[in-house]
């Protein structure tokens, strides 16, 4: 019985290797040359891992053709169905090593009906880009500033570009950089982006922003000056102007400002919680709320938005309780009760903001200590819980 079962055992280890694939470029190129892109990929990653094939540069040629039109195929898939998931979500890194080592065996390799390798490194940062923006989807910035690392290669390999980007990869590079707080590099991208294009805005404004965090004014301004000869009616560079007066410590200077905004700005939800930050800095809440409810009825689920409306009713409500205990205290109790009605729903409503920020941001320790307060002082059920995520977070 036992030597039935080997035997049985024997034959299906000679079956499995008579049968067994061998590499054969012969048999990828015909795949290729047929459009059968998943037989071709398994055909040629046996020939990239066989001793001999591997250092040929057809061998890599083949691969990079293969992968790159598996690439280009499933972003095809992509245009028609937004929800489709990549198959093989690295086959244009792939290619464009693929291309690169053929190059660097034979820089004069062709084959017949495919992209020679400065051909398909000319092109591939395309895919590169496509690729990238789906890690970035996600905020797998590690994995995102990898293919942007190839796909500026690529663009940057031949001049001009076979299609150009006017600084889009340049600032989502830069962005992914400036994300994993590699901020030196990121400046230096950002920069790239306004060369590429001087009607790149986004690249602008990161960089201003990049800048007012590390307290180099002087570049802050020079990057302002010069976004605002790009773009000389767009009011969010007026906006930036105020901040950086602000910034400064020139309040005087950015309150004037204030008061010549112009009226599209007001248009805009970005751009009005921008000029609601300004009025928060001046401590003018009332003002503050008013422009942020405009900005949340345009759009209803932005959480900085949220998160200032939150904070607007915060400090209402307790300038609110100072000036009701000081009414109290003299006794003019008909004058402090609709102080303590005002001061309850600006509690409530700080409750209902910052609980709409946590829903997004279930870790902000800021967030988490305001609501900590005002559960404490409305004698919320609720008080425990806070303490507990609070405890848990600060023992990280």
């Amino acid at each position: 019985m036992i030597k039935n079962k080997l035997l049985t055992l024997g034959l299906l280890l000679l079956f499995s290797t008579v049968f067994a694939q061998k590499p054969s470029l012969t048999k990828a190129y015909n795949y290729y040359y047929e459009k059968d892109f998943a037989n071709a990929k398994e055909a040629i990653d046996l020939c990239t891992q066989d001793a001999k094939l591997s250092t040929k540069a057809s061998t890599w040629l083949y691969k990079g053709n293969i992968y790159f039109y598996i690439a280009n195929e499933e972003f095809e898939k992509r245009k028609t169905d937004e929800n489709y998931i990549f198959i093989y979500p690295d086959a244009a890194s792939e290619a464009y090593k693929a291309f690169l080592k053929a190059k660097e065996i034979n820089t004069n390799i062709e084959g017949s009906g495919m992209l020679t390798p400065d051909e398909g490194l000319s092109k591939i940062y395309l895919l590169l880009f496509y690729t990238a923006a789906d890690f970035l989807n996600t905020n797998n910035f590690t994995k995102a500033k990898e293919i942007l690392k190839e796909a500026v290669e690529s663009y940057e390999m031949f001049n001009p570009p076979f299609y150009p980007l006017n600084g889009e990869l340049y600032y989502y590079y830069a962005y992914t950089l400036e994300s994993l707080n590699e901020l030196t590099e990121a400046e230096k991208y950002y920069h790239k982006a306004i060369n590429d294009s001087p009607n790149n805005h986004n690249a602008y404004f990161r960089l201003i922003e990049l800048y007012k965090k590390e307290n180099q004014l002087d570049k802050m301004k020079e990057v302002l000056e010069a976004g605002k000869k790009s773009f000389p009616n767009e009011p969010a560079f007026y906006i930036a102007t105020i901040e950086y007066y602000f910034t400064k410590g020139e309040k005087e200077k950015a309150t004037e400002m204030l008061k010549n905004i112009p009226q599209v700005a007001y248009q805009n939800a970005d751009m009005l919680g921008n000029i609601a930050n300004f009025y928060i800095q001046n401590k003018d809440y009332h003002q503050a709320l008013d422009l942020l409810k405009k900005a949340n009825k345009i759009n209803t689920n932005n959480f900085v938005i949220h998160y200032n409306m939150g904070v607007c009713y915060y400090y209402l409500s307790e300038s609110t309780f100072v000036e009701l205990n000081k009414l109290e205290a003299e006794g003019k109790k008909d004058e402090a009760t609709p102080l303590r009605t005002d001061y309850e729903n600006y509690l409530h409503y700080a409750t209902i903001y910052f609980e709409k920020v946590l829903e997004k941001e279930p870790n902000d320790l800021n967030v988490l200590k305001s609501l900590k307060s005002i559960y404490a002082r409305t004698q919320s059920p609720k008080i425990d819980e806070i303490n507990n995520r609070i405890n848990q977070i600060e023992s990280k």
